[in-house]
């Protein structure tokens, strides 16, 4: 089985865009909708790397990616927050709590793969 991918994103255009570019890519996507479900998924099955936007319901990015980073478990798991906030103090934050990485909307998709694709398949 191909690397897995977990699209954690509440915008359905994004999500079905993210989903399509993943899958074009040769990943195995899975999507949540919201912090909990996230989690959840997370729990269910490892994925290698979440795409994690930052305003989700529930639990929001960044709790999620604290969450995520505390379990030892799950210390392998890539993080690529997703996010409209593009102030260097929110990038901050989200690298501080354990994102791998940090991409403002609107993103390149060719960028937003390339990311990906240097976690996943190049190391890093």
């Amino acid at each position: 089985m191909g690397k897995s991918i977990l699209v954690v994103e509440d915008e359905p255009n994004i999500v079905l865009s993210l989903e399509f570019l993943m899958k074009r890519a040769g990943y195995d996507v899975r999507i949540a909708r919201d912090g909990e479900e996230a989690l959840a998924e997370v729990a269910r099955r490892i994925p290698d790397l979440v795409l994690l936007d930052v305003m989700i319901p529930k639990r929001d990015g960044y709790d999620v990616c604290q969450t995520i980073r505390a379990n030892p478990q799950w210390s392998a798991i890539r993080i690529i927050m997703l996010t409209a906030k593009g102030r260097d103090v929110e990038r901050e934050k989200g690298l501080a709590l354990g994102a791998d990485d940090y991409v403002t909307k609107p993103f390149s998709t060719r960028d937003l793969t390339d990311k990906v694709r240097q976690f996943l398949d190049g190391g890093d």
